[in-house]
């Protein structure tokens, strides 16, 4: 006689790891959003140059890039 296990006994290991990535990918996400946030924070103008929203968004891409995302 065999036992009938619910489907989620066995993919519980497979469920940690897709787990685990999707918080790594999750949390590289945020320092992207936070890197072009930070870009964007201030209002172009005489004081603050364009190339400072540039920069952030280039970090965002660097970062999702750099991390396969």
């Amino acid at each position: 006689m065999t036992q009938n296990h619910p489907p989620e006994a066995h993919a519980a290991p497979g469920l940690e790891a897709r787990l685990s990535r999707l918080e790594a990918q999750l949390a590289t996400l945020a320092e992207a959003v936070r890197a072009l946030a930070h870009g964007l924070e201030n209002i172009p103008s005489q004081d603050t140059p364009p190339e400072e929203a540039a920069r952030g968004a280039r970090l965002a891409h660097e970062l999702l890039l750099s991390k396969g995302l």
